[in-house]
């Protein structure tokens, strides 16, 4: 019973954390959605969490790490970095195939073998493209890279990242062709949210919660 308790305060933290990276304003109801949780269930944990002084809830309603919130919530995002990675690199799980197995196995991870695993792999980002946090939008934007929901129509990207939270929507867009790294033009925007798309001989359309999902970057731009 404690490992479950201590795995849940871990996952919500971690959750927290990535949506403040994002950019987005933390509220129970995030916290529910993103964790498939119910709303009394985020209501118990947050109590919780302010109890042990690792999150603070103003009076807005919205939900800040404590200075040790963050700290045990970096390392946990930080140790599922590292068991992607190692899924990857050294076991050679397919990408669309690590992120659920990461979920499960961060928790495992001791001190020891997270030294281990920062010393065989090094810096670098993870299988979906991403560093160890997200980056928020505006910056993604700033260094030029774009959605799939919102790139012209007419011109070729080279995937950057995928968002990689829901892993049934991964495996959709590796099932669609779309992968880290890979090449796409986008043929049309259209006016039902879809976004038709070239990858080699094969012609796809994707709805608009699989393409914000998507970022990329132009090609000879």
């Amino acid at each position: 019973m404690k490992d479950t308790i201590s795995d849940s305060r871990e996952n919500y933290l971690k959750a927290i954390l990535e949506a403040e990276a994002e950019g987005r304003q933390v509220i129970p109801a995030l916290l529910a959605n993103w964790l498939e949780v119910s709303a009394p269930a985020v209501s118990m944990a947050l109590k919780r969490l302010r109890r042990d002084g690792l999150v603070e809830v103003g009076k807005d309603g919205i939900v800040r790490l404590s200075a040790s919130g963050r700290e045990k919530a970096y390392s946990t995002a930080l140790r599922h970095h590292l068991v992607e990675r190692m899924l990857k690199e050294i076991f050679g799980m397919e990408w669309h195939q690590i992120h659920e197995e990461a979920e499960r196995l961060e928790h495992a991870i001791s001190p020891a073998f997270e030294a281990k695993l920062k010393e065989k792999l090094g810096e670098g980002a993870c299988p979906h493209g991403n560093a160890i946090l997200p980056v928020s939008p505006e910056e993604r934007r700033s260094r030029g890279e774009t959605r799939l929901s919102e790139a012209a129509g007419g011109h070729e990207y080279k995937v950057v990242s995928l968002e990689e939270r829901d892993p049934d929507l991964l495996e959709f867009l590796h099932q669609a062709g779309i992968e880290p790294g890979g090449k796409l033009r986008v043929s049309t925007q259209n006016y039902d949210q879809t976004v038709s798309i070239q990858l080699d001989k094969q012609a796809s359309t994707l709805g608009r919660m699989a393409a914000e999902a998507v970022w990329m970057e132009p090609i000879g731009v």
